[in-house]
């Protein structure tokens, strides 16, 4: 499915309806540049899920946990990993393979340890078409 949002409101709409659908063990990966909207995304599904909790990105402690929702929200953002050893470390399995809903930003620098298969989503800006403009495609692997 390709979507095209044209504000950051829009963006966490789109993020909140795909939460409100989410199931126990379903993996997002959440893949775009700096400054994409990754985190307004995120903290959209994360409203979707019935957290009330300010959700940032986890950038220095690779995963965040909230369970404050109608499920587990499993946030992680592995921009910083430096070595693959790391998710070892913080046992990436009890997450990914457990009862909640697990969002993996920077998904493509893991990709030799996503399970076989998870909902990808890609977001893009393109500044032809406005500062806000994002397109949106969501796919499943």
């Amino acid at each position: 499915m390709m979507t095209e949002t044209r504000s950051a409101e829009e963006t966490f709409r789109l993020g909140m309806e795909i939460g409100k659908k989410a199931r126990p063990g379903q993996i997002f990966t959440l893949i775009g540049d700096l400054g994409a909207g990754k985190t307004v995304f995120t903290q959209g599904l994360a409203k979707g899920l019935d957290i009330e909790e300010a959700i940032s990105s986890p950038t220095f402690t690779i995963v965040q946990v909230y369970e404050e929702g109608r499920m587990p929200f499993y946030h992680f953002d592995v921009y910083r990993i430096g070595d693959i050893e790391e998710m070892d470390e913080i046992g990436y399995e009890d997450y990914f393979y457990g009862n909640g809903v697990t969002l993996i930003e920077w998904a493509n620098l893991i990709e030799e340890i996503l399970p076989e298969h998870y909902t990808e989503i890609i977001i893009e800006k393109d500044l032809a078409n406005g500062f806000d403009y994002r397109r949106i495609r969501i796919e499943e692997v």
